[in-house]
């Protein structure tokens, strides 16, 4: 005989646990603008270099990152770049953010990390790419997700939060990108529901290029748990009757 044992949680007396928050009918276009911040681009300098291919071993050694400016309409500049300073700007600031890059103490670009180059093993910084930008012109870049607030339906019915994605493709200045796009979790309140990308609000001047009917996140219920059968006892056997002899 198989039984079926359902994984639930009983509701909290006296929370709202008891009456699940009703489904808002209200959806968020991605057209609706949020307060954009904008800091101040970090400093990072650089100086030009004429070492290239293998001969750029001596300056990792020497705690320097070889590195090229490249950009539309502008011929590629080979610098390096302290590997310390470097590290701090990029700690300090998103992935995307602005970078005022001085070459020699003199040249001033604007640029953004377009690429990194790590060794897999040593996991050492070997190359750094940097795509400067020009005012006015618009980049497309892709922007983490972030979930934020509380799901009823995770705290309360015991489901997993699943996120189906965690970047999207958004086209803006330089300036204007933010470093992460925020969604709340909240009106997911049982398993039928999901955060759709329409349901992303953006900051000013920031186009959403990722598909707006894309699922974001939704909750997946909880596993139900199947107990192995249980055999049934077989009753012993019972021993033959001795057949009667035949009086002599």
């Amino acid at each position: 005989m198989r039984r079926t044992r359902r994984v639930t949680t009983r509701p909290v007396v006296g929370s709202y646990a008891e009456a699940p928050p009703q489904r808002s009918v209200r959806s968020m276009d991605p057209r609706k603008e949020v307060p954009s911040s904008v800091s101040a681009p970090s400093v990072l300098t650089a100086s030009r270099r004429t070492e290239i291919g293998k001969s750029v071993s001596h300056l990792r050694k020497a705690g320097r990152i070889p590195a090229v400016v490249f950009g539309h309409g502008l011929d590629s500049i080979a610098v390096s770049l302290d590997f310390h300073e470097f590290d701090r700007v990029r700690r300090a600031g998103h992935a995307n953010a602005i970078l005022e890059l001085k070459i020699d103490g003199k040249d001033v670009h604007r640029v953004m990390v377009h690429g990194v180059q790590v060794d897999p093993r040593s996991r050492q910084l070997l190359h750094v790419d940097l795509f400067e930008v020009r005012k006015g012109e618009e980049v497309t870049v892709d922007i983490p997700l972030h979930a934020i607030g509380e799901s009823y339906a995770v705290a309360r019915l015991s489901g997993t939060l699943l996120h189906n994605i965690d970047h999207v493709r958004v086209r803006a200045l330089p300036e204007n990108l933010p470093d992460a796009l925020e969604f709340s979790i909240e009106p997911l309140i049982d398993f039928d529901a999901a955060i759709h990308l329409r349901d992303v609000a953006l900051p000013a001047g920031v186009t959403l290029l990722s598909e707006v009917d894309e699922v974001v996140a939704k909750v997946a219920a909880p596993h139900v748990v199947e107990e192995a059968p249980v055999a049934e006892a077989e009753a012993p056997a019972e021993a033959p009757e001795a057949e009667a002899k035949p009086e002599a």
